[in-house]
Formats: structure tokens, C-alpha cells, sequence
């Protein structure tokens, strides 16, 4: 959008905030729908009505004399940033009521920012780039994540793609697990805690609401949802959004177009089922990561290079990120007696795109099948000869269905017993392939067309991997009440998990250089193990709770640490190094214990805990110098332990100061052995990303019609690389949201409203995420730093880094109509 329409958009804004005085209030944003069912008569909470089921194997004592709970659905703590919570263990839920006045298009990552013990950062703000995450420690491919309870981690690497994901106008609430996921979690990959958030339910009334947003960076968004109403015991919603934006630092742009979907079937008070829809179609250019020292040389609004060379490997255009996927569940939740209950959740998850990127070949017209030669014109020069950047794509296609089924048996009125199991079978297709780019411009973004072939015929590739990844997990969870102040909760999960697969590197290349032929091989395992959980809540009376908890979680390794192990074993000239490609990975795994207090009152509410988790067997990248490829390796120890406080203070009728403070420490406890790169004597250094001391602060006003909040975001300093050489600096990022809700302009043209969010008021500079995990040692001046084995110089890899987003507007006009 252009500067002077933005001014526009903001001064129309405020006029009309300014005329609106009398406007009568909603009670939320583009007439959000919601469940309607009263929270007193709901005898569980089901994964696709909540993301807090924390409660779900509550004992019908509990229910009974749960009041505090339901006394804060009625108080809405920091302005839904914090919610009451009855666990023995950490848990923070964000409620519709924080989320409905955040960016239109924001993902469910920029949203957790604001709870305790989160890190999260994003490299733009639309919501068009998928985000960085810690928790406690705990990288994001280390913490696991549901929607609707289906679990959206990468089946094969553990990753989470925030963009692909939701609307905001569609988001229900969302639950952080600081510390360990629940048992009956259908996660794999989640050696620390857990993320879910739910999809509204659908309205009873039917009507279309509608929203389009404006903002710098020429960001424009279209939001349309169509809600049935009650169609007898059926009703559901279908929406449709298309997000674009200009990248604000260099050139390129994004767009993603969702489509979503929610029905409802009530068959009666006690049995329904629900089916939930989220397909994804991303169009975008990548943003570059940078160094300091290119930060340096080139400024801080650079990004792949602007102008095109036809052996630039680093050209705008050559690094994309096409993706398209859906995800489709159901949730059945039914009533077998008076004490027994059954819930069902099938769903099937699809995924086919991937990343582009450049990639040096050697235009020769002779005949070989060599990887990275090829006899033709690849760059539109007019002659095959000399060196040319191609198109080269990471592509991934996944097919992934499973289920997850839980019953739920009452034993009287104060013992509760939860039972299931979870079964998923995924496979996984990746490949990286190579199209021509004439001009700079890929032969086919998408990259499913225009191949460069060998000589042969055959296409060539990087690297072939495919694998099958078959879990089964089964779990249970006791809970006891002897009296109206104790619960007594304990559970464990049996989760066996195989691998199995291909990965083929220089696939089809018949060199006579073993490095470059084809090499790889076969490989699977099985891994297998118990994690317990228990927790201990007295509640003393109804405003103070005192908690203890613990939990082992369990991290099966991913599909590369198996078979990216096994292709560089199977390389004929990797004698040397055999040691890296036969390493076998063990899993990873966690204990964290929590000890917590929490007070909720009418006018202030705090919550405090104290933690510790100690991880085994962390996972790592290390280097094969032999053949030049990536091998997993593992850290023996890892030691995490802090303090989270949060707390919420209604000082006056209509406003609100909501405040949080995590003070962290994640510690290495062990070297770092590379095989290729050596041995880092990592012992005692502090893991990159985790900030010592962070917080939060909110100021809310909420008033009829009107609303407005500032909040600030304090991350303090963080270490670059593992040896902590290079630090980056800690910030504080300030950030406004308002809007004004109108009187309806008629009876068919309800609920308009205006919102406008500005993203870092300061205009701050900030390096705020280092992206290479692999960065061991930023510098090494006069090889100081030596390998304590050998005694030789440690090879040196500066980290890059995300950058802060300048300052930024949205604003958002909406209105529903019928």
C-alpha cells in the first residue's frame, strides 16, 4: 500500500473512533462464533471445542467444584493473555478474546510470543513467513503441536510451518505446555513441551462477515466466511483468505490463500461430532538470513541479491517457497453410560511443495552423467560452455493419516481413568531437482516441469530419500480426588515408533569420482520406550493453588539421522570418516519437573513456577569431510532450568495490566563432536537462541465500543553459536493494537468494525534468531579455539541471523452481513 493511502486509512480510522462514542458494544470481532454451550454443563473438554484439555480426564468431583474455572471464562485475565488453569503443571492458554484484536493475518507463533517462557520471532509480521520459536530451552522441531488434535509437526524432520495454519478470525484459543505434552498427545517428536490451538464452532445464526486489510509493504488481505446457521442438528462455516505483501527488505514477494472449514453435527446433549478442514497454497520468495559482517557491509534492508549474474547462485528469484497442503479431521465425541465416554479423532494430512534455491552446473557438450553437468544451454546465453546458477528445489510430498482414540471411565465420583491409543503411518517423499533459469527466472517455480537431465535422459538429483514412518502409542491416565483440595494425577504412554526408507546421494550420477557418483543404501529402525507422568495440585482454598509435576518425554529421531547416516556410510571412499555415517542415533529424551503457585482473584491474578528439565541425547548436524555431506550426531546432556512469573491486575473498570517474567537457563553438559569439524569443547556454554531474562507488559483498555492496547516485548542477549563467541544483542519491541466496534448500519449489515495494529513503534533494529543450528564456533582468531583430542584448529562458521521488521501498519475494516 502506498504511504499516502496509509495515512489515509489511519486518519479515517481515528475520525471515525473519534464519532463513535455511542456505538453499542459486541462482544467480539467479526462476529466470532463460539460453542454456546454453558461450561458448567460440558462433561469434557474435547480437542476440537479447546486447546486446554488439561481438564479432560477431570473426575466428576472436580466438575463438581470447578467454580474457580468457571469464574475465569467470565473474567477475561490480561485481556486474554492468561486464563486459569488447574493442572499440576505448567500450562498458559491465550483466549479468543486476545487473539480476535491481534493482526488479521497473524500465525499462531507471533501469538505465543506474549506467553511466559516463549521466544518467538517472525521474519515479517503479515504472517506470510513462517516464525522461530524456543521454549525453555526447547527448540520449535522439539516441541510438538496440534490443530484441532491433529498434529501438523513434519512427519520426517519435526519442523512446524506456522504459515500454512489458520486465520486469526478462525482461531478458537490457544494452549502452551511449557514443559511436557500430555500423555494421550499425538506427538512424536516432542522431547519438550506442547502447542495446540483449536478452530472456532460454528455459529447458530447464518450471514457472511467479511474483512480487508491495508497496510505498508503494499500488504493487502481478504477475509470471507460463510456461516450456515443451524441447518437442524448441522451447522458450519467455510472461509476463504488471500494474504499478499512486498518483502520489506529486499525484493520479492509472498502470498498465501487458505480456505478453512468447520461443521458441527449435535446428534444430541451428549454425543456430536465435528469435522475441521485447512488447506494452504503459499506462492512466496524466501528472505535472507545474514551475518553481522554482511549486515555490515550491505545495510540492514538487504536480502538476496537485486541484480541478476547468470552465475550468482544468491539471485532473488532462485529462492522460493512454494507449498501447497491440507489438513482434514474429525473429532467424535459420544456418551456409552453414565460413566463411560469415547472420543475419536481420525485425520489425514498432505503436503507437496517445498524450497528453491540456486545452484552452480557446468555447461559441457560432452556426453557424461555427471551430477552438476549437463549438456545444454542452461542460462539463455546462446552457447553451452562455462558456469551457470540453476533453479534448485528441495521438494517434499507427504501423505499422513492416522487416528488417535481415548475412553474415559468414571470410578465413582472421585477416580477417573482416561485409556487409548494413537496410530499414524506416514510417507515421505524428498527429493532435490534442478530447472534451468534463463535470466534468472526458474523454468517452473513450482519446479514439476523442465528437469535437467543427465545424458542418459535420467533426471538428476541431489539426493532421493523416501521413508515410512508407522507409530503406535499407547496411554493412560489415572486421576483422584479424596477430597475437594487434593488431585492426584499419574499416567505414562508406551510409544514405539519404526523407520524405514531409502537415501540415495548424486542420485543417477555415474562419476568416477566416488564423491560425485550415486551413492546410499537402505536403512530402518525401531525405537521404543515408557514415559511417565504424575502431578500433585492442592488447593488451599479457592483463590490459591500449589502444584508439583513431572513428566519424561520422548523423541524419536528424524528421518535423517537414520538415513542420511546410512548413505554416507555406504560412500566407497569414506574409510576415514566410517565412524560418522555408521553413528546410530539414540533418541532423545527429557525429564522436566515443574513446582508452581497460582492465585486468581476479581481484580489481580498471578501465577509463578519453577522448573527443571535435563535432556539426553540431543540431536545435532555434524559434518562428513570425507564425502561432504551431513551427518546427525548427538549432545550427551543438556541441563534447562528457570523461573516464569506472570500476573494480571484489573486496576480499574475498563483497564488492564497484564505482565509476565521468565528468567531461563539452558546449559550444554558435554563436547560437541563433529567427526569432520572435530571436537567443540562446548562443556558449560549456553545454547544459542535462549535469552536469560525476558518479559512481557500489556496495557489494555477496554470500553464500549473502544479498545486499545501497547504492549512490550523484552528478550535479553543470546548467543549465535554454540561456543558462545558471538552474541547478539538483547531489545525491547513496542507494539499497539486498537480498533472501535459501530452500531449495525442495518438489520442485513451487522457488527462493522475498524482495527489498526502497529508493529514495532520504535522503528528498532534487531538481530532477533540465529538460523544455522550448525554454527559450533562464530570466530576463531589466531586459531585459538583446538580441538582437546588432537590439538588442531577448529574450523569457524559465522551464524546468520533474522532481522527485526521495521515499524509496520495494518488496518482492517470489517462488517457482517445477513
Amino acid at each position: 500500500m502506498k504511504r499516502n493511502h496509509l495515512s489515509m486509512a489511519i486518519a479515517a480510522m481515528l475520525c471515525m473512533t473519534a464519532g463513535a462514542a455511542f456505538a453499542q458494544d459486541a462482544n467480539t470481532l467479526a462476529a466470532p462464533s463460539t460453542n454456546n454451550k454453558d461450561a458448567t454443563s460440558q462433561q469434557r473438554s474435547s480437542v476440537s471445542s479447546t486447546s486446554n484439555t488439561t481438564t479432560s480426564n477431570d473426575t466428576k468431583r472436580a466438575q463438581q467444584l470447578d467454580t474457580v474455572t468457571v469464574q475465569a471464562q467470565s473474567l477475561s485475565l490480561g485481556g486474554g493473555l492468561m486464563s486459569v488453569q488447574t493442572a499440576p503443571k505448567a500450562v498458559s492458554t491465550i483466549s479468543r478474546d486476545a487473539i480476535v484484536k491481534a493482526a488479521p493475518g497473524g500465525t499462531f507463533v507471533q501469538m505465543i510470543d506474549s506467553i511466559p517462557g516463549v521466544n518467538a520471532s517472525t521474519d515479517d509480521v503479515s504472517g506470510l513467513a513462517n516464525g522461530n520459536y524456543q521454549i525453555r530451552g526447547f527448540t520449535s522441531d522439539e516441541i510438538g503441536t496440534t490443530v484441532n488434535g491433529a498434529p501438523i509437526n513434519d512427519s520426517g524432520n519435526y519442523k512446524v510451518y506456522s504459515t500454512e495454519y489458520g486465520d486469526t478470525e478462525n482461531m478458537g484459543d490457544i494452549t502452551v505446555l511449557q514443559g511436557y505434552p500430555d500423555v494421550d498427545t499425538p506427538i512424536s517428536g516432542a522431547a519438550g513441551g506442547a502447542i495446540s490451538w483449536v478452530t472456532i464452532d460454528p455459529s447458530h445464526k447464518a450471514g457472511v462477515d467479511f474483512s480487508q486489510s491495508l497496510g505498508n509493504h503494499d500488504y493487502r488481505r481478504t477475509y470471507l466466511r460463510l456461516n450456515t446457521g443451524d441447518l437442524g442438528p448441522v451447522r458450519a462455516w467455510l472461509s476463504y483468505s488471500n494474504n499478499t505483501a512486498n518483502q520489506w527488505r529486499g525484493p520479492g514477494d509472498m502470498n498465501v490463500t487458505k480456505v478453512d472449514g468447520k461443521a458441527l453435527w449435535t446428534i444430541d446433549d451428549n454425543n456430536y461430532v465435528s469435522a475441521s478442514f485447512q488447506y494452504n497454497r503459499e506462492r512466496n520468495y524466501s528472505y535472507n538470513s545474514l551475518t553481522k559482517s554482511a549486515l555490515r557491509t550491505g545495510g540492514y534492508f538487504q536480502s538476496y541479491d537485486e541484480n541478476y549474474s547468470p552465475t550468482d547462485t544468491n539471485y532473488w528469484k532462485l529462492h522460493t517457497n512454494p507449498f501447497t497442503s491440507w489438513l482434514a479431521s474429525m473429532d467424535g465425541e459420544f456418551k456409552l453410560t453414565d460413566s463411560l465416554r469415547l472420543s475419536v479423532v481420525p485425520y489425514f494430512w498432505y503436503g507437496n511443495g517445498g524450497g528453491g534455491g540456486g545452484y552452480k552446473f557446468t555447461e559441457s557438450p560432452l556426453t557424461q552423467n555427471t551430477i552438476g553437468y549437463a549438456n545444454q544451454d542452461l542460462n539463455g546465453d546462446g552457447k553451452i560452455g562455462g558456469t551457470a546458477a540453476v533453479y534448485s528445489f528441495n521438494a517434499t510430498y507427504t501423505y499422513r493419516p492416522g487416528v488417535i482414540a481415548k475412553l474415559n471411565q468414571d470410578f465413582g465420583m472421585d477416580d477417573s481413568l482416561e485409556y487409548g491409543f494413537w496410530y499414524e503411518r506416514a510417507r515421505q517423499q524428498q527429493n532435490e531437482f534442478f530447472t534451468p533459469a534463463v535470466g534468472g527466472e526458474p523454468a517452473d517455480f513450482w519446479a514439476t516441469t523442465d528437469y535437467i537431465k543427465y545424458s542418459n535422459g535420467v533426471v538428476q538429483r541431489l539426493y532421493r530419500e523416501y521413508t515410512t514412518s508407522e507409530i503406535k502409542k499407547f496411554f493412560a491416565t489415572n486421576t483422584w480426588t479424596p477430597n475437594d483440595k487434593w488431585t492426584i494425577t499419574a499416567g505414562a504412554a508406551y510409544f514405539w515408533e519404526s523407520r524405514e526408507g531409502y537415501d540415495f546421494e548424486n542420485w543417477g550420477s555415474q562419476s568416477a569420482n566416488p564423491r560425485y557418483a550415486q551413492y546410499g543404501g537402505e536403512g530402518s529402525a525401531t525405537y521404543h520406550k515408557i514415559s511417565p507422568t504424575a502431578g500433585i495440585k492442592y488447593q488451599l482454598n479457592d483463590q490459591n493453588q500449589f502444584y508439583i509435576g513431572a513428566g519424561r518425554t520422548y523423541r524419536a529421531p528424524i528421518n535423517g539421522a537414520l538415513l542420511q547416516n546410512v548413505a554416507v556410510a555406504d560412500n566407497p571412499k569414506n574409510v576415514a570418516n566410517a565412524a560418522a555415517g555408521t553413528y546410530g542415533n539414540k533418541p532423545e529424551q527429557a525429564t522436566t519437573i515443574d513446582l508452581g503457585w497460582r492465585f486468581y482473584a476479581d481484580q489481580f491474578s498471578a501465577n509463578l513456577d519453577a522448573y527443571v528439565s535435563h535432556l539426553v541425547n540431543k540431536q545435532i548436524s555434524g559434518y562428513d569431510n570425507t564425502t561432504g555431506q551431513t551427518v546427525y550426531l548427538k549432545l550427551p546432556k543438556m541441563h534447562m532450568r528457570g523461573v516464569t512469573a506472570e500476573a494480571s491486575y484489573k486496576f480499574l473498570e475498563d483497564w488492564t495490566l497484564y505482565g509476565n517474567y521468565s528468567y531461563q537457563k539452558a546449559i550444554l553438559d558435554g563436547n560437541v563432536n563433529t567427526f569432520g569439524d572435530g571436537v567443540f569443547p562446548t562443556e558449560g556454554k549456553t545454547f544459542l537462541n535462549t535469552p536469560k531474562n525476558s518479559g512481557f507488559l500489556r496495557l489494555g483498555y477496554d470500553h464500549g465500543p473502544f479498545w486499545a492496547s501497547v504492549d512490550a516485548k523484552y528478550r535479553g542477549p543470546v548467543w549465535g553459536d554454540w561456543m558462545n563467541t558471538e552474541q547478539i544483542g538483547g531489545y525491547t519491541v513496542f507494539n499497539l493494537n486498537a480498533g472501535v466496534k459501530f452500531d449495525d448500519f442495518a438489520t442485513w449489515l451487522r457488527s462493522p468494525y475498524i482495527k489498526l495494529n502497529v508493529f514495532n513503534l520504535g522503528d528498532r533494529r534487531a538481530l532477533t534468531n540465529a538460523n544455522n543450528i550448525g554454527a559450533f564456533l562464530a570466530s576463531n582468531p589466531g586459531g585459538v579455539y583446538k580441538d582437546p583430542t588432537n590439538g588442531s584448529t577448529l574450523y569457524a562458521s559465522a551464524p546468520y541471523y533474522s532481522l527485526l521488521e521495521e515499524r509496520t501498519y495494518m488496518v482492517t475494516f470489517g462488517i457482517s452481513f445477513f
